[in-house]
């Protein structure tokens, strides 16, 4: 009977032998043992005749035959021969083999194998916080950013121009040079710009006409008449002082201060109120530019395209004609303060109610001034340009820092220190990974945008073009147009999710100039620092359109801050003299902030998300509300009594329980279970999300955001409507006013069970 049969490749003189070791009972009495060497073929022979024997005509047979007494000590007296025979062999081939060079067994075709790199695991920071500040500290310096402004300064780089494109061009080599992973993102947008032929013209009663150059992108086109009449900062307060004056504001041409709020609001709230055109000046009370100096913007109230609302600008997109979004149907136009003027100078009519600036009257209905805008509609094809450090945990998941390229003029201010800090930015973070050891968990993704000017234009197609998987897997986006404008202070605009990590990084900045942090010692920052994000800001749409937490910010000065931000002036010599010629120190500190930032989000092994802040919004808005339905219902009965705050309350109750339970899960984690970190970031990120409204239109409504959007979805939309309720207003009524209370709940109760995770984890009540 067969025992064992052991067997093994060795080589002698250099042909590779198989050693065969089999120990078999012959009879009753007597245990043979025998070690064999053959050939491959000869095995192979063997296999075919049915098994392996003993080979008497081989060359190279060893064969030992031991007759023993059957006992336990003789059985292993010939084991321990057997193996000491075979286990010689072994060595004695190998030692043949390796002493002479022979070429490689296996094929030339088999590469050779390559030990798999072991992947992360999470279970500890890769690399020591101090350490990585340390390292951003010296590779973002002043010196390299102020290299790069003359890299990145053009007299006139217009979106869809050449210039813009050799400007995107040298952006993307540079990234590859830093050999980050790189792509582009092509659009056809259409835009409006100034007359190709002519020129736009106002005139005022019989004086000569004066023909403007700077211009209103989207404007109204055609040629108007009416009476002037001066409007401040065309802001809805300033409207409603108007119409408490009872003057007449239809068919009106608005005189309005440029300042306070954008040019689209100002145009769109002018045409409320039923005006015919409206002409935006800069005074001399807020702006020190120069008489003569013309203003450039658009007065799209929104972002992107705006005729492709809701989705993006892709050539060979065949969509039926569709209504362009946020614009007006009145014409508007810049001009001059020393045109302004001329006008308000000679206005008659009633004297400026109390709180407003000037010297002059409001203008009656014989001051009648002419418009005529000309504006032509054209197709520019503009490429967003990438560049990608990716993380080795969770890869696709990623934080967004993105500056604007393009401008009116040479634009020094508005985008190439904004550009230059955003290439030099990448260049040290690729270098820390590279040469420093620096290993990102998640991934860093540097936008250069064109068509910024026109409105986020560049930034809003994309938002529009990866919506759902932007939604899910960008976690933060850094703005960093218009970053320096002055140097005295500091402002920042962001998702409440975000300040407790901004208050981190503010303590965390390094300066070259120690005079710079002056800014930032501040006993109560937030009332200091933080303001409201306006809809003209590039991060607006990431927070109001995509949900996405995001932030911008810029050291300033003030009301003496820069103001040549959309003009032609808007260039290095008057940024320097604004700031003491500190610009490159200023910009590196602001890189470092920025970048302090991003690297915290990617580093970490969880998101430095605070929930507990949108708890206050929240209920910040239901007390204001509540106050206003008791004030309603105190003085009349426009609102039904069944109509009650009972489930809004408990749906702000849900969120603020929901959050501070995620808040002790995070503080109770495993930071070795990187299975349990991810499915908490995804918890995280879903928060600002989920304040989209899922019951308005994207198309109609594209800043869904409820606490921070613009509609009247919105929960500060909610009193507004209450006082146009008390107020007798025909569009607002108590069932509409219903409607949007019960939508805005569910919203909220949404979120919060997201927030809570599984799904009997929830509350029982809806």
């Amino acid at each position: 009977n067969l025992i064992a049969v052991s067997t093994c490749v060795i080589f002698l003189n250099n042909e590779p032998r198989r050693s065969i070791l089999k120990v078999k009972t012959i009879t009753g009495d007597n245990i043979q043992a025998e070690i064999s060497l053959l050939s491959d073929m000869e095995v192979e022979n063997e296999r075919n005749a049915g098994g392996v024997h003993q080979h008497h005509n081989s060359d190279y047979n060893l064969s030992v035959v031991k007759k023993c007494g059957h006992t336990a000590k003789s059985f292993c007296f010939m084991v321990a021969t057997t193996l000491v025979f075979f286990i010689t062999g072994l060595l004695v081939g190998y030692t043949a083999h390796r002493r002479k060079e022979t070429s490689p067994v296996c094929s030339a075709s088999v590469l050779p194998f390559e030990r798999a790199v072991a992947p992360e695991t999470g279970a500890a920071p890769l690399m020591d916080w101090d350490k990585v500040k340390s390292l951003l500290n010296q590779r973002l310096t002043a010196a390299k950013i102020e290299t790069a402004f003359s890299e990145f300064s053009k007299p006139s780089h217009r979106a869809g121009s050449p210039e813009d494109d050799y400007l995107g061009n040298k952006v993307l080599q540079r990234f590859k040079d830093y050999g980050m992973n790189t792509w582009n993102d092509e659009h056809f947008v259409k835009v409006q710009d100034p007359p190709a032929s002519g020129s736009n013209r106002i005139i005022y009663k019989n004086d000569p006409e004066e023909r403007p150059k700077g211009f209103l992108s989207y404007s109204g086109n055609g040629s108007v008449k009416g009476a002037a009449l001066y409007a401040c900062y065309g802001q809805e307060s300033d409207f409603r002082l108007l119409r408490d004056k009872n003057i007449n504001m239809n068919g009106r041409v608005m005189l309005v201060r440029a300042g306070k709020i954008s040019f689209a609001e100002k145009v769109a709230n002018a045409a409320k109120v039923n005006a015919s055109a409206v002409l935006i000046y800069p005074d001399p009370a807020d702006y020190s530019i120069g008489e003569t100096t013309d203003l450039y913007g658009h007065v799209h109230l929104g972002s992107g395209d705006p005729y492709t609302p809701g989705f993006p600008s892709i050539n060979h997109t065949q969509f039926p004609p569709v209504e362009p979004s946020g614009l007006p149907n009145i014409p508007a136009q810049t001009i001059t303060s020393a045109m302004a003027t001329k006008i308000l100078w000679k206005l008659g009519g009633q004297s400026l109610p109390e709180g407003w600036e000037g010297f002059h009257k409001l203008g009656n209905e014989n001051d009648t001034i002419s418009v005529e805008v000309n504006n032509f509609l054209t197709e520019k094809k503009i490429n967003n340009v990438f560049g990608v450090v990716k993380g080795l945990v969770d890869a696709d998941r990623y934080v967004v820092i993105g500056a604007q390229r393009d401008a009116w003029g040479p634009g020094f201010a508005a985008s190439t220190v904004g550009t230059s800090v955003l290439v030099e930015l990448a260049r040290s973070v690729s270098d820390m990974v590279e040469h420093d050891g620096f290993k990102p968990r998640r991934s860093i993704v540097f936008a250069s945008w064109s068509a910024g000017e026109y409105g986020s234009v560049g930034a809003t197609e994309w938002l529009e073009g990866y919506l759902s998987s932007l939604g899910m897997k960008a976690f933060s986006y850094i703005n960093l147009d218009g970053i320096v404008t002055g140097r005295n202070g500091f402002k920042v605009a962001a998702s409440p999710l975000m300040h407790t990590l901004i208050e981190k990084a503010l303590n965390e900045v390094y300066y070259e100039d120690k005079s710079l942090s002056s800014q930032f010692a501040k006993s109560d920052w937030e009332s200091n620092i933080l303001e409201p994000m306006q809809m003209d800001n590039t991060a607006y749409p990431f927070l109001a359109f995509s949900g996405i937490p995001s932030m911008s910010f810029r050291f300033t000065s003030g009301r003496s801050s820069y103001q040549y931000l959309g003009t032609l002036l808007d260039t290095q010599e008057k940024l320097n003299a604004a700031t003491s010629s500190q610009v490159p120190q200023l910009a590196a500190a602001a890189g470092r902030f920025a970048g302090s930032i991003a690297l915290r989000l990617v580093h970490d092994h969880l998101l430095q998300m605070n929930l507990r802040k949108y708890d206050k919004v929240i209920r910040f808005n239901v007390a204001k509300i509540n106050a206003k339905i008791k004030a309603v219902q105190k003085v009349s009965r426009l609102l039904p009594n069944a109509l009650t705050l009972q489930w809004l309350v408990l749906a702000a109750a849900s969120f603020s329980r929901a959050s501070r339970i995620l808040e002790t899960n995070i503080q109770n984690s495993n930071l070795d279970d990187i299975k349990m970190c991810r499915i908490i970031n995804d918890q995280i990120m879903m928060v600002e999300r989920n304040f989209l409204s899922p019951y308005v239109s994207v198309r109609e409504i594209p800043f869904r955001h409820i606490l921070l959007g613009v509609g009247s979805h919105t929960l500060k939309a909610l009193p507004n409507h209450l006082d146009a309720l008390k107020a007798d207003n025909s569009k607002a009524t108590a069932d509409l006013f219903w409607s949007q209370l019960a939508l805005a709940t569910l919203t909220i109760q949404s979120s919060a069970n997201s927030l809570a995770g599984d799904i009997w984890s929830l509350d029982n009540e809806i």
